[in-house]
């Protein structure tokens, strides 16, 4: 998880349910590999 260190919401479990969690976790890994991509 130290990859998810520039986005706050995955980096701690403030989400009830785990489907919530890895939701945000994936939209994170969208994020970071957009970023790469583009940049």
């Amino acid at each position: 998880m130290s990859w998810l260190n520039g986005c706050r919401r995955p980096h701690r479990r403030y989400e009830r349910t785990a489907e919530h969690f890895l939701a945000f976790v994936g939209i994170a890994s969208a994020l970071i590999c957009y970023r790469r991509t583009v940049c």
